[in-house]
């Protein structure tokens, strides 16, 4: 049986209780001016999450007490090193969402036309059909909800296309991928009705249909966690890739961030092979001893497979 809800009643506290509450809890803090400085300007909740693994475990223990020795600067540099982390994987994730937009704009321009997108029946469901065309509509400023057109809003080739064009009414495919996100363009891909065209989109990567749809979802998520910047370190992740039978090894279990590096990592390899981006991980986990790779699923000396090619 479910424990019986409250209601919330703590009360906001200011930095210098903040800090003196760490305290209690066992963190140890050299020095008080540095901490209430970036208590200040990261603020403690989201501080204090970097902690959790870092607590005891007991009945008898006071709650969130910390183990012996922990550091406030630990805290500090796992907040700083997972900042690095969400800006690296973005680095790959903007990469492969400009090259997953192409493979899906220029198969199907190819295949049906540059407005192949406004042709409902190319597509399996039509209520995600609409909202799609609905998002188009807002993102090239379409029509305002109060009927105006918002000319100035919108960026420069879309209102060429507006002002030098009357049919069709919405721009050519290529255009429209410039301004949607990865989100949208994999819930296209997920719709679309003929699975010659799914698997003409992802013929360049070494996926089939449904893992190159289900690796698009999980791109679309981590690449909004990374956006709201969320905590990718320690993270069990709840949207997942789907892992082919080849990468087991380095994607079992799907939910950690290694599981997503070697998404990331594989795609990248075909994207970009002579990029530096896995080296660069590897760089940077080495720049943050004190940010256990474990809590992300990292084996010990990963590096060394053939599969990362670090050498």
């Amino acid at each position: 049986m479910a424990d019986k809800k409250t209601n919330f009643n703590k009360p906001a506290i200011g930095l210098e209780q903040q800090l003196d509450l760490l305290i209690q809890r066992g963190l140890v803090v050299p020095d008080r001016a540095k901490a209430l400085h970036y208590l200040r300007h990261i603020g403690y909740y989201r501080l204090s999450g970097y902690g959790l693994p870092f607590q005891k475990r007991g009945l008898a223990l006071p709650p969130h007490t910390f183990q012996d020795g922990v550091q406030f600067d630990t805290l500090l540099d796992l907040c700083i090193f997972d900042r690095e982390l969400r800006l690296l994987a973005m680095d790959a994730i903007e990469r492969i969402e400009v090259a997953a937009r192409a493979a899906i704009s220029n198969t199907l321009s190819e295949r049906y036309g540059p407005h192949w997108y406004l042709d409902k029946g190319l597509f399996l469901r039509n209520r995600q059909h609409t909202k799609f065309l609905d998002e188009v509509k807002s993102q090239t400023r379409f029509q305002a909800q109060d009927g105006s057109v918002q000319h100035k809003k919108r960026e420069t080739f879309i209102q060429h296309y507006f002002r030098k064009y009357h049919r069709p009414e919405l721009p050519p495919s290529w255009m429209v991928a410039e301004i949607l996100s990865i989100g949208t363009w994999s819930a296209v891909y997920s719709n679309l009705a003929n699975r010659s065209d799914k698997k003409a989109i992802c013929d360049p990567f070494p996926l089939s249909p449904r893992t190159f749809q289900s690796w698009l979802h999980a791109i679309a998520y981590l690449r909004n966690l990374c956006a709201h910047h969320s905590r990718l370190w320690n993270r069990r992740f709840t949207i997942t890739p789907e892992v082919p039978k080849e990468y087991q090894q380095y994607m079992n279990p799907n939910t950690t961030f290694y599981a997503h590096a070697a998404m990331l990592h594989i795609l990248m390899n075909v994207i970009a092979p002579d990029s530096r981006w896995r080296h660069r991980l590897l760089e940077l986990l080495q720049q943050h001893p004190d940010a256990p790779a474990a809590k992300m699923g990292f084996p010990e000396d990963w590096w060394k497979d053939t599969f990362w090619d670090i050498g």
